[in-house]
């Protein structure tokens, strides 16, 4: 069922049992069950879903109580940002995505909330490029539309501006822009510490005027050069880095219900996300070039050996590696399953 609209009625029912639940556990941890059940349904793995929930849903929290204060269309701004306000963000969006087609929903914020791209260490902006690839591929159920609801309100509720670093010199490739990029002094305690340091990337893509089409190609070439990258650099630390091709990779499956000329800018926050993760996290040395021809020998069998793994992180990864879908991309996800602890 790869690629296909979900007719088991697994999604939702995950979905559902999902939004009990707030956006985050342990103060700042993200919760990932709705983007790694999207990816197991949509791999064909929806018989594992509810077990998977089962061992993944002790760990999560209730949504937290709403303030006295709710998010309005004149009040939005000053709430910006705020994670005391998660639950009036998420009833926000539920009202939003209720009264008005969620395409035009997500067209007004998107550009409200892509400077803050690295909101949730970026899972927030994955969570709604997972939740817009349900919406795209076939029915608007409701939990599906409030999914989206959820997954903007913790965007909006942990909106976080990376500062713009100064610009290197103009890289010709993805690939050279991301061996570039300086990394922080001290690669050390919590990501918002670490991209306190960022200090400069390269110039990628060219700085003058990109077309839609342009941008899109470009932010391909950035998801498969991101992927490729984790199969030699993961060991630096094999969970964050997946985020280095994960964060753009959401952007990417957004672009279809975002107009065109969102797409250039989309695809400089990208870059921007993946720089900043690649400075925070890669190690100061690549390992060798993995050998091709081990390990799973179809997409089908690398994600199901990726489900049966069991971490989060893990089965997404493994998910944007089947978009890019090459050798090089399989191996990196063969990878994240050597390197990253299993579940089950």
């Amino acid at each position: 069922m790869t690629g296909t609209d979900d007719t088991t009625g697994t999604l939702d029912e995950a979905l559902e049992r999902i939004h009990l639940s707030g956006p985050e556990r342990d103060g700042w941890l993200s919760n990932h069950a709705p983007m790694a059940v999207e990816a197991l349904v949509r791999h064909g793995q929806a018989s594992a879903v509810h077990r998977w929930l089962d061992r993944y849903g002790p760990k999560l929290e209730e949504m937290p109580d709403g303030t006295d204060s709710p998010v309005t269309a004149r009040n939005w701004q000053e709430a910006l940002g705020d994670p005391h306000r998660i639950a009036d963000w998420t009833a926000y969006f539920d009202r939003e995505t209720a009264e008005r087609p969620w395409r035009d929903v997500l067209v007004e914020w998107w550009p409200r909330l892509l400077p803050g791209i690295a909101a949730g260490a970026t899972h927030a902006v994955i969570r709604v490029g997972h939740s817009v690839r349900t919406l795209l591929a076939g029915e608007e159920t409701a939990p599906r539309v409030r999914e989206l609801a959820h997954a903007l309100g913790y965007w909006a509720a942990r909106h976080q501006p990376l500062s713009v670093p100064a610009l290197l010199g103009p890289a010709p490739s993805a690939a050279e822009a991301l061996d570039r990029v300086p990394l922080v002094p001290e690669q050390s305690g919590g990501i918002r510490d670490r991209f306190a340091q960022l200090a400069a990337f390269p110039d990628w893509p060219a700085r003058e005027a990109v077309s839609a089409g342009a941008a899109r190609s470009a932010l391909r070439e950035l998801v498969r050069a991101s992927t490729h990258r984790y199969a030699t650099h993961a060991h630096g630390e094999p969970i964050m880095l997946v985020h280095a091709a994960t964060a753009p990779n959401a952007v990417l499956r957004t672009l279809p219900a975002l107009p065109g000329e969102l797409w250039a800018p989309s695809l400089r926050a990208s870059w921007a996300a993946s720089a900043a993760v690649t400075a925070a996290y890669a190690p100061r040395e690549a390992a060798p070039a993995p050998t091709s021809g081990t390990g799973a020998a179809d997409a089908g069998e690398l994600f199901a050996r990726a489900a049966a793994h069991g971490d989060d992180h893990t089965i997404k990864f493994t998910d944007t590696a089947l978009d890019v879908g090459d050798a090089l991309a399989f191996s990196a996800a063969r990878r994240a399953i050597e390197l990253n602890p299993p579940v089950f």
